[in-house]
């Protein structure tokens, strides 16, 4: 293993301690960093083969993490497709039980507008509008606002 190799590894390490990464995260930082190509993929390669890198780790702990701050799925989705998280891995896990995105939506709207009644319909096409851009689905939104009024 050659010293640079062992560089690019500890630099890995170092974001890894301070939050969770996706492989393309990492091969980007470590590429900015002008690592070669083979080295930084041998340090990923080391990563993951010793359960210290993990997109699923990644994938659930950035679900979570926007969950926590009232986005739905849509918009959660579409974040870690920009960091490089298989589609596929992205829908198995915003798709799971643990996560209930129409009650979700229901907590995110009652949160902005706790006993405020809807006053026409252009402060409910903005209700709506807000929880569009949290990224809820069409189905969530209109769950929310029906429980809501």
């Amino acid at each position: 293993m050659s010293s640079e190799e062992t560089t690019a590894l500890q630099r890995a390490v170092g974001f890894l301690a301070r939050r969770e990464h996706s492989q393309h995260e990492l091969r980007w930082k470590l590429s900015g960093r002008d690592y070669p190509e083979e080295e930084i993929e041998a340090a990923l390669q080391r990563l993951i083969d010793k359960g210290l890198q993990s997109d699923e780790r990644f994938t659930h702990a950035y679900i979570e993490s926007r969950y926590q701050r009232g986005h739905g799925p849509y918009k959660i989705a579409a974040e870690l497709k920009q960091r490089g998280v298989d589609e596929i891995l992205t829908n198995q896990m915003v798709n799971s039980e643990d996560f209930d995105w129409f009650e979700h939506a229901l907590n995110v709207y009652q949160k902005k507008y706790a006993g405020k009644p809807i006053a026409d319909y252009k402060d409910q096409a903005r209700r709506a509008r807000f929880l569009q851009q949290r990224g809820f689905s069409s189905e969530q939104i209109q769950h929310a606002i029906d429980l809501s009024t």
